[in-house]
């Protein structure tokens, strides 16, 4: 009854954190900590339906506060410096008891790192200027939609998916919208060729000009943000700048306290990090993920919420265990994007549907004969059934599903077997 659990990081996987802390049985103490001044919230929607108006602040947190005050949760702003291990102490800047930047000391007895990521910054000429935006948080997203105006100019920077949202976003609320990338295509880390050309179709025919193969170089303004510069000498104006290149995960806290990271906090099957008394979940933590067979650092909700159910039942004396498959999704233009598994070293690429000139298809991904990763766009019975073939590894026969004639639910055999392995 008198431990405590401390979560640093007011994020999805905090959220989930939290409440399956109590569902396993957890008496103690339960202390949030974060860095804004909000209960932990719905960040997908901060470049949809929030950023266009259709969702509003009061829309977006995961739990209501009565929830949080009912099972005796607590939660403190402020930024956590440093983590004493050998103590089971971490210093708190900006708590609710700090004066004059004084810190204090909190104990420990179980600790929780949900730290996310933060975004990618751009060290250029000019990239100080009123006007350039990051997209992580809801105080970034309120930046932004202060500076849409109907007719002005917007430049996205990248041709990831929070570029690609952002700009079906800003192009619904009526601004003039350039997005730059810099490699020869959209989404070119995350999707196939032909992905890439359907999405470049679909902003293009949304009034979207992209401009692929270009490097931005700077920025110009006379105080406030009015042009992008370009490496071969192009320049665009822009009245608004969204650069969306990326993030990084926040493993400093955890590097400084001597835990093992690379390419995010290292936990193990049941998210412990390289100390039994912290565990790790979110966008911060690296995996091994089995059906996969490599370590993996995601970036998905999904992922958040399953890695902080296991970490909650490891902080309760459980040692559990998930085959999580990695899944994602996107919204832009009313067309919905659902992921299942990860495409990257695909040997083939089957496209069910009409991707030139329709609206819904899907991508499925094969390596030597075997479904590995789908992108379905208003394909929902494709990606269910995808995710199940991908995470029971089961044996398909990929050329059927180019086929529309036969129906999704006769993709998979009756007698479909599992394949030997899941893994590499």
């Amino acid at each position: 009854m008198n431990r405590t659990c401390i979560i640093v990081g007011a994020s999805h996987a905090a959220a989930q954190l939290t409440t399956s802390l109590r569902q396993e049985g957890w008496k103690g103490q339960i202390l949030v900590i974060g860095d804004e001044p909000h209960l932990p919230y719905h960040r997908p929607p901060l470049s949809k339906a929030f950023l266009s108006g259709e969702k509003t602040a009061e829309s977006l947190p995961i739990r209501p506060a009565a929830f949080y005050q009912k099972n005796d949760i607590q939660f403190r702003q402020g930024r956590v410096t440093a983590i004493k291990r050998d103590q089971q102490t971490l210093t708190l800047v900006g708590g609710d008891g700090e004066r004059d930047g004084e810190s204090e000391q909190l104990n420990y007895d179980q600790l929780a790192l949900c730290t996310g990521a933060r975004v990618r910054k751009v060290e250029l000429p000019g990239s100080d200027l009123d006007g350039i935006h990051y997209l992580r948080n809801m105080a970034d997203a309120e930046s932004i939609k202060a500076r849409v105006v109907d007719g002005r100019h917007a430049v996205i920077v990248g041709g990831g998916y929070i570029g690609l949202e952002t700009a079906a976003s800003l192009r619904q609320l009526g601004m003039h919208v350039t997005l730059l990338e810099r490699g020869p295509r959209l989404l070119g880390r995350v999707t196939a060729p032909e992905v890439s050309e359907f999405y470049h179709r679909v902003h293009t025919e949304g009034g979207v000009r992209i401009h692929t193969n270009i490097a931005v170089s700077g920025f110009s303004g006379n105080g406030r943000m009015q042009k992008v510069i370009c490496a071969d000498g192009a320049e665009f104006p822009a009245d608004l700048v969204v650069v969306g290149v990326g993030v990084l995960p926040n493993t400093e806290l955890a590097e400084a306290a001597g835990l093992n990271v690379d390419n995010g906090i290292k936990v193990d099957e049941h998210c412990r990090t390289s100390d039994q008394n912290i565990v790790a979940a979110g966008d911060c933590a690296n995996q091994f993920n089995s059906v996969y067979g490599c370590r993996i650092r995601l970036e998905s909700v999904p992922n958040a919420t399953e890695q902080a159910r296991i970490a909650a039942a490891s902080i309760c004396g459980q040692n559990r265990t998930s085959e999580f498959l990695p899944w994602f999704w996107s919204d832009q233009y009313g067309l919905k994007l659902q992921i299942a598994g990860l495409s990257q070293g695909y040997d083939q690429l089957v496209i069910r549907g009409d991707r030139l000139t329709g609206r819904s298809f899907a991508a499925f991904y094969f390596r030597e004969g075997r479904l590995i990763a789908a992108d379905c766009v208003n394909r929902p019975q494709e990606f269910v059934l995808s995710k199940r073939i991908i995470a029971q590894n089961l044996a398909v026969q990929p050329d059927r599903f180019a086929d529309e004639s036969v129906p999704v639910r006769e993709l998979l055999l009756a007698d479909s077997p599992a394949l030997a392995s899941a893994g590499g």
